[in-house]
């Protein structure tokens, strides 16, 4: 008997598809957690065959092959991505034997492809035409193999999944595709969007089946189907929860909820609109057998009513506060004088307090402090800048890399300092743990400097955090970027400024200068490019101290370009190398007065004396 057309079958009825392949490797083998299962299809044939044989015999019309992870990015952790196709076609292949071994000709081959493992532009480094590519590799095999439909699943990234089904439809027009994305406990993917934005963007793919996966249990997933189902009334829906949370017992992951839990659900998917129903992580041929025998009973009723309506967040209708002083200062074009700090390596800050003080009286107008320079251990910086802002009465700019922490904490961080009133930002990369006391520590990163500009100037300053929530009232970050005016390659520094400008960058600090008509042509090079620039640039100065310190930041700094009678100058000062260094600070501290609007000055060693006395040339020069 011939199979029937898969997009026919839909019409008849929910189809049920199988539950988890990693959960039944992971507990009948023994294996770790993350072993990379795909590659059993080559090394293990049998243990992945006999799993879809039992989901069969417990009445699935779906079973996935065994390939979610199959993809090159993904691969290259076990430094098989050349071995792509390969793990492919054996996985469909595999499910080929088992359905014609059990001459069952009414179950259907669903070719499993999740997302990458690497995050795309603007939140990370892969674009989408290399994501694109990655995709077409992966289904590209599962197609020449032979599976009757197509499974996207666990997609936190509308963009992504849009891309793999974009990959799909270059190659097989008409091939099926069921599109599932995963959500989190608030009910929003990884990335804030909505079931609804999720259903509306996934029907505009053109898949012929959209919904959601994974996530957590059947309770979180059924309230989802119901709000993708009132956003997009007339598509076909699929719904495959956990079996509940893992939890770790015994090192091995467990799950928490029952088959017959799972038949309950199962009707109640049934009767909110789902056409195709399953399991994901946790679930075994048990939950299988449990959900087949409930939706083949006539006899049995949906026992559970779960109403939900879309809400509508009301509108923020506050105004944000009133500018800083740095923004009112730079809009006014004054002239600025900024130095950076380091927080301490302990709790006291007595000691950066006085030296705030001292910068203070000296005619500093905002201190900058740093976090964590060099990827050495210290104080929280908002702190410290909540303290030199209370007992000293600087305004401060805190800076803020994006190393090392995720869209969670980069958020909840932004409003703490906002609270503390701290609302001046410079948004950098970050020094890699590498470099500094604790070099195995976490080191990756959720959003690069650009985006996350972005999402200050138009979220959070817009009164909404990156998943779409109110915050309440909007903040009212001023938000500065980094400048390299001597770069190896200048097209690409003016293009990244563009960026950052367009992002919403409100000043740019540069590094060190010692030639300010570097900054110039830097400047002139990038008006004659994109026109005016109306960034306000505030000039690094770094004053040098010695011979050892002016070769380490001309050889060993990337951007650092001392010019000779500079460091023969440093040379010649012998024991006075110091003051020279103010001398020259100061030299410098007058010319780029004439290009920048402000300067960023960088204390050698934490002579913040040697500070003073650089910026006391701008009150000499006033009073001539």
């Amino acid at each position: 008997m011939a199979k029937i057309p898969f997009r026919e079958r839909l019409a008849r009825g929910p189809i049920l598809a199988d539950g988890a392949m990693g959960t039944m490797l992971h507990a009948t083998h023994n294996l770790p957690i993350d072993t990379c299962f795909d590659l059993l299809n080559l090394d293990d044939p049998a243990a992945v065959a006999e799993i879809h044989r039992r989901y069969i015999e417990q009445g699935a019309e779906i079973i996935e092959t065994n390939t979610f992870s199959a993809n090159i990015y993904k691969l290259s952790a076990c430094d098989m991505q050349n071995e792509c196709a390969a793990v492919n076609r054996a996985g469909v292949e595999l499910a080929h034997k088992v359905i014609d071994g059990m001459f069952r000709d009414n179950v259907y081959i669903a070719g499993s492809i999740g997302p990458l493992g690497v995050r795309l532009a603007p939140f990370g480094r892969t674009t989408p035409e290399q994501a694109f590519a990655a995709f077409k590799t992966q289904i590209g095999a599962l197609i020449e193999a032979g599976v009757d439909l197509l499974s996207f699943e666990t997609f936190t990234d509308l963009a992504e999944i849009t891309e793999a089904i974009s990959a799909a439809r270059s190659l097989n027009a008409t091939i099926p595709i069921v599109a599932q994305m995963t959500f989190t406990r608030d009910d929003r993917t990884l990335l804030g969007d909505t079931p609804a934005q999720v259903a509306r963007a996934l029907r505009d793919t053109g898949a012929d089946v959209i919904g959601v996966n994974c996530s957590s249990g059947p309770a979180q997933l059924l309230k989802i189907l119901q709000l993708m189902r009132l956003a997009v009334p007339d598509a076909r829906f699929s719904v495959m929860p956990n079996a509940g949370w893992p939890e770790m017992l015994g090192g091995r992951v467990m799950y928490q909820a029952t088959p017959d839990y799972f038949g309950e659900y199962a009707l109640a998917f049934r009767e909110a609109g789902a056409c195709l129903i399953g399991g994901c992580c946790g679930t075994t041929p048990e939950h299988t057998h449990a959900m087949r025998a409930a939706l083949d009973d006539p006899t049995r009723t949906n026992p559970i009513s779960i109403l939900v309506s879309e809400t509508v967040e009301s509108a923020v209708s506050d105004t944000p506060e009133q500018p800083t002083e740095l923004a009112r200062k730079l809009a006014a074009r004054k002239f600025v004088v900024t130095v950076e700090m380091p927080p301490p390596r302990s709790f006291t800050a007595q000691k950066v307090i006085a030296s705030a003080e001292l910068l203070r009286e000296a005619g500093v107008d905002f201190i900058n402090v740093s976090d964590s320079p060099m990827a050495r251990m210290r104080m929280s910086p908002w702190a410290v800048c909540h303290l030199i802002q209370q007992h000293v009465g600087l305004e401060t700019v805190l800076h803020f890399p994006t190393r090392g922490r995720n869209l969670l904490r980069i958020q909840g961080d932004l409003l703490a300092a906002h609270a503390l009133n701290v609302r001046n930002l410079f948004v950098v990369m970050g020094d890699p743990t590498v470099i500094g006391d604790y070099p195995d520590s976490f080191d990756t990163h959720d959003i690069v400097p650009t985006s996350l500009i972005k999402l200050i100037k138009h979220k959070l300053n817009a009164g909404q955090d990156q998943a779409g929530n109110s915050i309440g009232q909007p903040t009212s970050f001023l938000i500065g970027c980094a400048l390299n005016p001597n770069p190896a390659d200048i097209a690409h520094e003016l293009k990244l400024l563009r960026k950052k400008i367009d992002a919403g960058a409100g000043f740019a600090l540069t590094q060190p200068i010692y030639e300010p008509a570097l900054l110039e042509r830097f400047i002139n090079a990038y008006i004659a490019e994109y026109g005016n620039l109306e960034l306000p640039i505030l000039a690094g100065i770094l004053p040098l101290f010695g011979n050892r310190h002016t070769a380490f930041l001309h050889n060993e700094v990337p951007g650092i370009d001392i010019p000779d009678k500079i460091r023969q100058r440093i040379n010649d000062a012998g024991d006075d190398a110091p003051q020279e260094g103010v001398r020259i600070a100061q030299e410098l501290l007058l010319a780029v007065k004439e290009i920048a609007q402000g300067t960023y000055i960088m204390p050698a060693f934490g002579r913040y004396d040697l500070v003073a006395g650089v910026v006391d040339i701008l009150g000499r020069a006033q009073t001539r």
